[in-house]
């Protein structure tokens, strides 16, 4: 749920996979020689072509307990939550209770939109300009702990000023995904929990799931973590009414995949509305943003990709569908020290097979200069391209320094994440780069 680059681990080589215990060995293997089995786990779902073939646990539920790892534990799934409210949101304008095209000030007349018609599309595809109230500075530990009602929250973020005009940018948005929770429960009299769980959870035989609550009792629920520098440490408490509708709620990856096979079979939403759900966003100039309702539209090994991930206190979560292949993966994990993205796809590429290695090749210091300077990803957000000792540097806003290698003269792979970096070259030098990580791609006009 939290807005945070997640770098994660590129993969570097692949064995060949063949079917049977060979291929459940080589699955056993990429997750065994992921983390340390002795801290925080994961659990791990494959369906390939309607057939489960891998369903385990690794690691530890819980660290102080020395409880291992189910693949029946629960987890907080964070912002896959999004799926569920823009399904929601679906299959109400089916209903004919609202519109895509309502504007926002229909539900919240007093909302200040600077003028600008702010709808319920953009606040699905993260395009309505409205900050995003997990990015402000104030939204510190100690306020996470405070509830709030939805109109309480949405007082406290609306005072911001749009960052851009309805459409002209994509930002991921928790905000956008709080108040489409506030419209689910206007225009259905139900809370967003109650609905969730009437809807969706008690008809697909979603038992595991729910809207969740600290303070209650829950059946396999697992401890969450995080680690700062090599300690690990009880993750923070978070009030779950402030992740409501962009990030609250609760599942295993058996009961995410009943959620896939009910939404690709027709059974939550009709095929006419997730098609649009499933089709990636065009901004007011035509550039397509990657991210549907609720899912982002990627590509993944050569292959189209519907998938989602989740970060929120304690748990970090990844589902990734290959369609063209029928193939579910769905990873959860209990510490927001281990992205699963990776891991992910890695299985993916070996259920697959498929190669991901790449191959280094030798650049010039005069080829790697043209390349140098400082490209705005978006507004705030800046990737600086530096030169040490012939090795090309590249440094995120607000992140470390790391080295990129050349696979060709003008894109460069990371050896430490799952991210590609493609120059794009006006003359004799650089003039922008496209950056290409999880699934989706996203490019920065050189600014200096």
């Amino acid at each position: 749920m939290r807005q945070i680059i997640l770098l994660s681990i590129l993969i570097s080589s692949m064995l060949i996979p063949v079917n049977g215990q060979d291929l459940m060995s080589e699955l056993d293997s990429a997750i065994l020689n992921s983390f340390d089995q002795d801290g925080p786990g994961v659990t791990v779902l494959i369906k390939h072509k309607g057939e489960l073939i891998y369903h385990k646990g690794f690691g530890m539920a819980n660290v102080e307990q020395n409880i291992k790892m189910d693949a029946r534990h629960v987890f907080r799934i964070g912002s896959i939550t999004k799926q569920f409210t823009a399904c929601a949101i679906l299959k109400l304008a089916e209903e004919e209770k609202l519109s895509l095209t309502d504007n926002l000030q229909k539900y919240l007349p007093d909302y200040p939109t600077q003028g600008q018609v702010i709808t319920i599309e953009h606040l699905l595809t993260h395009t309505s300009g409205i900050k995003s109230y997990t990015g402000l500075q104030e939204w510190t530990p100690e306020l996470q702990r405070k509830d709030f009602t939805p109109l309480e929250l949405i007082e406290y973020f609306k005072r911001d000023s749009l960052d851009f005009m309805p459409g002209e940018r994509f930002m991921y948005n928790n905000s956008g995904y709080f108040i489409l929770g506030y419209i689910i429960e206007n225009v259905s009299g139900l809370s967003y929990e109650d609905y969730i769980e009437s809807m969706f959870f008690k008809p697909l035989g979603m038992d595991d799931s729910r809207y969740d609550h600290p303070e209650e009792i829950i059946s396999m629920r697992v401890a969450g973590y995080n680690r700062d520098d090599s300690n690990l440490q009880n993750a923070n408490y978070l009030s779950m009414t402030q992740p409501y509708s962009a990030g609250s709620l609760m599942s295993t990856v058996s009961d995410l995949s009943k959620w896939y096979e009910a939404v690709f079979s027709y059974k939550v939403i009709k095929e006419e509305s997730l098609k649009m759900a499933h089709t990636a966003y065009e901004l007011n100039n035509g550039k397509s943003t990657g991210y549907g309702y609720g899912w982002i539209i990627g590509n993944r090994l050569d292959r189209r990709t519907i998938e989602h991930g989740g970060g929120i206190n304690g748990s970090l979560t990844k589902d990734l569908y290959f369609p063209e292949d029928d193939l579910f993966i769905v990873v959860f994990s209990n510490c927001t020290c281990f992205p699963p993205d990776p891991l992910a796809l890695k299985l993916g590429a070996i259920v697959l097979d498929v190669d991901t290695s790449r191959k280094e090749i030798s650049l010039s210091n005069k080829q790697l200069k043209r390349l140098l300077g400082e490209y705005e990803l978006m507004e705030g957000f800046v990737l600086t391209v530096t030169l040490k000792d012939n090795q090309l540097m590249i440094q995120a806003t607000g992140q470390g320094i790391s080295p990129v290698f050349p696979e060709s003269e003008f894109k460069f792979f990371s050896k430490l994440v799952d991210a590609q970096i493609e120059f794009v070259m006006e003359g004799e030098v650089a003039s922008s780069l496209i950056l290409y990580q999880g699934g989706a791609s996203l490019e920065g006009k050189k600014i200096n």
